[in-house]
């Protein structure tokens, strides 16, 4: 889709315009599919107004062409090639998670003040552990989530009513929706796939899981717990009881693989005392 006919959005291109050309990376998190790509459009629109004359290096490795980028030598590579000494430039990285050591490259770019930097990564584990350090502070985070509901009207050109309320929450804010046909069935096939798709490359795949199996009746369990307090020892008591043994830990572990993933988010209770803070009973 050409930058000129994507939908903006305004609370993010809000947070986002007074970092722009500023000497910090600005880093675009959340789940697949919920608008990080067209947001990075966005962006580029928004600069490329103000300065016609801009490079734009922009990378998406969902896309093939961007196959052969695999760790941070090609992408230092792609860069130093588009690269132009004499103009503006824009460096742009869509699903950075997927080359290994990119955190090398982005330092050595941001270090030599050779280009204003955008990532998104579709993984909490972006700015975990070394990535943080080797940055020290020189990012800002932007949480990116679905279409909030007031979103959801602009998009669908639709007026605030109980349809239009039961339709967001029957079907969801994933901005991708708005080119599928509006019936049931294919909105449910889109969602379905994309709850594929973060299971099986953001959790299962990233981290190695072995028991499938409990990992999909886990998300169906969250799922049908919205808003309620979780207990991982809850859960591996009434595993044992059937027969099936898993320690309170390895269920922490994949609750906190599917906050990572961005398809569950942590709330921790303002109610404990103490040192009660330490017992493993969660909201998700």
């Amino acid at each position: 889709m050409e930058a000129s006919r994507i939908i903006k959005r305004g609370l993010y291109l809000d947070k986002i315009q007074s970092h722009i050309s500023k000497s910090v990376i600005k880093v675009l998190v959340g789940h697949r599919r919920s608008g990080k790509s067209y947001l990075l459009l966005n962006i580029i629109e928004m600069i490329t107004a103000t300065d016609p004359k801009a490079n734009i290096i922009f990378i998406n490795k969902e896309y093939y062409e961007f196959d052969q980028i695999r760790d941070y030598h090609d992408l230092q590579f792609y860069f130093d090639e588009k690269f132009l000494p004499d103009s503006n430039n824009y460096f742009f990285v869509d699903e950075i998670q997927e080359i290994t050591d990119f955190q090398k490259c982005i330092r050595n770019i941001l270090s030599k003040e050779l280009a204003d930097i955008y990532i998104s990564g579709s993984n909490a584990d972006l700015l975990s552990g070394e990535l943080a350090t080797m940055l020290s502070g020189r990012y800002v985070e932007i949480r990116v989530h679905p279409l909030a509901y007031s979103e959801f009207l602009d998009f669908y050109q639709l007026e605030n009513s109980s349809v239009s309320f039961n339709r967001f929450l029957r079907q969801g804010g994933m901005p991708g929706l708005l080119h599928i046909n509006q019936e049931n069935e294919p909105i449910n096939d889109y969602l379905q796939g994309i709850l594929s798709t973060v299971l099986l490359k953001d959790v299962v795949a990233r981290y190695n899981i072995r028991n499938v199996y409990f990992l999909e009746n886990l998300v169906r369990f969250l799922a049908d717990s919205t808003g309620s307090l979780v207990s991982a020892k809850n859960i591996s008591d009434y595993l044992k009881s059937q027969k099936f043994a898993l320690s309170p830990n390895l269920v922490l572990d994949y609750l906190g693989y599917l906050c990572n993933a961005f398809f569950t988010n942590k709330v921790m209770r303002k109610d404990i005392p103490g040192k009660k803070v330490f017992e493993v009973v969660l909201l998700y």
